[in-house]
């Protein structure tokens, strides 16, 4: 009877998840390069109840009597990094990748150490002195001839036009090469705020097949109907957990408030 209570509980815990990532998929969907995030469910362990030094039985001193299931629990939250429709916009420095791989970045964080972050987001502005960066103020990178990465720096008075290679041109002279990264495992990469991702422990670089196309940008992949039609699935799962519960307190208090009398 209490096990009821369990199963209900764990039932609205995972779909009250399942509805935080719902919503921040939803609150994303004009976000530029955005990657809507899922989630898993898992069954838990069977728990089993044991005899313990039970000296009346030959064998070992611990022994299965039965097995109880708590219902359901969390399991991983995942990115689905399908690509999105591209949007045109004609503007110079507006980026759109097509295929696998992301831009880099130089992310400075809130203590000042700067560290390579990779996003999708092909939104990005010019400085007054010629530095490509995001709308965040982050500096793009770009590559040199032995392949390092350093900071996109152009002519900001002059005609630029991006190949699909990510070659940068101006006055028919190249420029500047924007970096390009792609990585084996996307398993291996850890959402990170603003729209990056980070590569973890195990993440390994690869040649990236992507083509860059200047004046377009990359919508994000969350489909607001389908997210919609999901969110209603949650509500109702939910509901019906919550609904469990009540029917368990009730028969909880029957047996204590009722039964107990006689």
């Amino acid at each position: 009877m209490v096990r009821g209570l369990y199963i209900g509980c764990t039932g609205m815990m995972n779909e009250q998840r399942r509805m935080d990532i719902l919503t921040n998929n939803l609150a994303n969907a004009n976000t530029t390069g955005f990657k809507k995030e899922g989630s898993t469910s898992e069954a838990f362990s069977s728990l089993l109840a044991y005899k313990i030094k039970d000296t009346t039985q030959v064998g070992p001193s611990v022994q299965h009597i039965g097995n109880m299931s708590l219902g359901v629990k969390i399991g991983e939250a995942y990115t689905d990094f399908t690509q999105g429709s591209f949007k045109t916009t004609e503007n110079t420095f507006d980026i759109a990748l097509s295929g696998e791989g992301f831009f880099a970045v130089e992310f400075t964080g809130k203590d000042g150490e700067t560290s390579t972050r990779y996003t999708r987001d092909g939104a990005f502005s010019m400085t007054t002195d010629g530095y490509l960066t995001t709308c965040d103020g982050d500096y793009v990178l770009g590559v040199t001839g032995n392949g390092a990465a350093t900071r996109i720096q152009i002519d900001p008075n002059a005609e630029t036009t991006i190949d699909q290679s990510g070659t940068i041109w101006q006055n028919r002279q190249v420029v500047g090469q924007l970096m390009i990264t792609d990585f084996e495992d996307y398993n291996y990469l850890s959402h990170y705020g603003e729209n990056y991702y980070v590569p973890v422990e195990g993440a390994q670089i690869v040649t990236p097949s992507a083509k860059v196309f200047q004046g377009y940008l990359e919508a994000s992949n969350v489909n607001v109907v389908d997210e919609m039609v999901e969110m209603i699935s949650v509500t109702r799962a939910y509901e019906t957990n919550q609904k469990i519960i009540q029917a368990m307190d009730e028969t909880l208090d029957k047996a204590v408030n009722d039964v107990g009398r006689v």
